[in-house]
């Protein structure tokens, strides 16, 4: 899976970042997994048009030590799909900066 990781986190930053996933995008989906709809502004051709695949989603994962996002583009309605690919340039880049807006809000040394 290609993944972008911040990692060497305390255990007081994994839990700031466990708070703030959970207050922004909900309780998560399995473990500690949570699901961050993708801004349709950056789907591409095929993802806006499978409206029964939306919205789409990046996972977020908390590990011992650090802070993983997944760069596939994922959808909750089917388990294949056409729109269900890794993320273009610009949706891996929204991610990442996503990912370390969150990190820089919370004050978490990197």
């Amino acid at each position: 899976m290609k993944q972008y990781v911040i990692d060497q986190l305390r255990e007081q930053d994994t839990e700031a970042l466990e708070n703030h996933l959970r207050q922004q995008y909900g309780p998560p989906a399995l473990g500690r997994v949570y699901w961050v709809a993708l801004d349709p502004e950056y789907l591409t051709p095929v993802q806006a048009a499978h409206e029964d695949c939306h919205p789409l989603f990046f996972a977020l994962q908390i590990k011992p030590g650090a802070f993983a996002g997944e760069f596939l583009v994922r959808t909750h309605q089917r388990v294949r799909c056409d729109c269900m690919d890794y993320a273009t340039k610009a949706q891996r880049n929204w991610l990442i900066d996503l990912m370390d807006s969150i990190v820089r809000q919370l004050g978490i040394p990197v």
